[in-house]
């Protein structure tokens, strides 16, 4: 009796013991991110479909070789500035969310909510529609050799393209990462073909489109900021760099190192395309070419040159994947928080994916592709992007006398953030003195219509409201098959 109460003891403890050892170590993020990976992960963050769509948009601004390449290092500046801000806050309030505790930490509620609902409704989908647009314009390039892809064509492929990913991201979590672990080498491989292609044709004399680079410049106020927004764009990412930080070995030396190697790094390659794009193309004809690194690998790359639009496809396919797997759990932690439906925070019974949140991104990306061309809607997505960046560094520089007590563990020069929340007042009110379009009052309304939304339902909840909304949110969880999301278990 006593030995068979041993063994089964002896086994319970073996079961016991095999359990533990298939649990992790701990439940927190583990820092395994050191310097060189810290540093690639702002590359593979930052470079994605900006630099094959922008170079074309920043020339017409500044017309010239020589201050189209001054513009691209600027950015560069501008970026590795902003980021070495946004360290600061990210290490100073450890909250995630990106911008939304900044401006709550700073300026309070309204404010916040105001950045959330733009970004749902802007920011975005904008961004997703941008990039599945140039997707659509690199594949049509090929089969419209010499003239311009009808609209309509390019539309329906960037429809198309928004459909694909967003069915794929709602299916399946494994599926999204899988799909983007494969498209991520694809960019780095167009890139380094570019620079590479561009460097021998340089070493070789092919230095003719470089004199007098600035001869006939004309530079205006407005032009200025609108090659800035275009050149921005390819920049855009480097506001994300902070959220590593929890997973960052050292972050208090590492981080900001990351961000001055890393992105100047970026800065580097961007200004390397298109010298190369500028050996074997002169200023007319790049801007007259419908896909300027389609045209690129046409001289340079025959008869090879079918890899640089098939591998800028996948460039762009993969950046629009990521766009869509993030921020689809951005719209499902707003519906969370009660700032949207809250159908949208709802898990797919079936396939466990924040399915709702990720077929209302695509729903509002695809209204965005309608009407807008890929320069009025990086127009629209720069100004409400700047807006908010600008507020919240502004943020940064009024905590410091208001929040003293806050620890910072990264401290930048007070000079840094007034220099840059100076540059995002430029880059927001320029383009509207100088040369006004109706994108910018457009989004300006549509931010502040989010006032409405905020106060009928987040602030006073009215009983009326509430009671439109149950019923819909009823009927949608029933036709998705979807169920809020459960809490774990302690």
């Amino acid at each position: 009796m006593e030995e068979t109460s041993l063994r089964n003891r002896r086994e319970d403890e073996k079961s016991i013991r095999s359990i533990q050892s298939k649990e992790p170590k701990t439940t927190s993020l583990q820092k395994e991110v050191g310097l060189l990976s810290g540093i690639c992960i702002i590359v593979g963050t930052i470079i994605g479909s900006g630099i094959f769509i922008s170079p074309k948009s920043v020339l017409s601004n500044t017309e010239t070789v020589g201050p189209c390449l001054i513009i691209w290092a600027a950015c560069g500046v501008l970026a590795t500035l902003g980021a070495l801000c946004f360290a600061e806050l990210g290490t100073m309030i450890t909250k995630s969310g990106g911008e939304y505790p900044y401006l709550m930490e700073a300026f309070g509620p309204i404010p916040a909510y105001l950045f959330s609902w733009t970004s749902l409704f802007v920011i975005k989908p904008t961004s997703f529609a941008i990039i599945c647009l140039s997707f659509s314009e690199y594949v049509c390039a090929p089969f419209y050799s010499g003239c311009n892809p009808p609209p309509v064509v390019v539309k329906c492929l960037a429809a198309a393209a928004i459909l694909l990913i967003t069915t794929v991201n709602s299916l399946s979590v494994r599926l999204g990462s899988y799909v983007q672990n494969v498209f991520t080498g694809a960019k780095l491989v167009i890139v380094a073909i570019i620079i590479i292609s561009g460097l021998v044709l340089l070493a070789q004399g092919n230095t003719r489109n470089f004199e007098n680079s600035f001869e006939g410049t004309k530079l205006s106020v407005g032009a200025i900021s609108l090659a800035f927004y275009n050149g921005l764009w390819a920049y855009d990412g480097w506001n994300q760099l902070n959220y590593i930080t929890e997973e960052l070995r050292n972050p208090f030396r590492n981080l900001p190192l990351a961000i001055i190697i890393g992105i100047p790094l970026v800065t580097g390659c961007y200004i390397l395309m298109n010298v190369s794009y500028f050996t074997v193309m002169t200023p007319t004809e790049l801007l007259q070419s419908q896909a300027v690194a389609v045209t690129f690998g046409d001289r340079v790359l025959y008869p090879a040159s079918w890899v640089v639009p098939l591998f800028v496809a996948f460039s762009t396919i993969g950046a629009a994947n990521g766009t869509c797997f993030t921020a689809g759990r951005l719209v499902y932690v707003a519906g969370r928080e009660g700032h949207m439906l809250k159908v949208l925070s709802y898990i797919s019974v079936r396939r466990l994916t924040p399915a709702p949140a990720i077929i209302f991104y695509g729903i509002i990306a695809t209204i965005y592709i309608i009407p807008g061309d890929i320069n009025s809607l990086v127009n629209y997505f720069s100004f409400a992007a700047w807006l908010f960046y600008g507020l919240t560094i502004l943020g940064l520089v009024v905590m410091r006398f208001t929040k003293k007590d806050l620890e910072r563990p990264i401290k930048v020069p007070i000079f840094i953030p007034i220099l840059v929340t100076l540059v995002s007042v430029f880059l927001v009110l320029a383009p509207i003195i100088s040369e006004p379009a109706w994108e910018y009052l457009y989004c300006v309304l549509f931010i502040l219509s989010g006032l409405i939304f905020y106060f009928l339902f987040v602030h006073y909840k009215f009983g009326w409201a509430q009671k439109i909304l149950k019923p819909v949110t009823m009927h949608l969880q029933m036709l998705m098959e979807v169920v809020p999301p459960e809490e774990a278990p302690e």
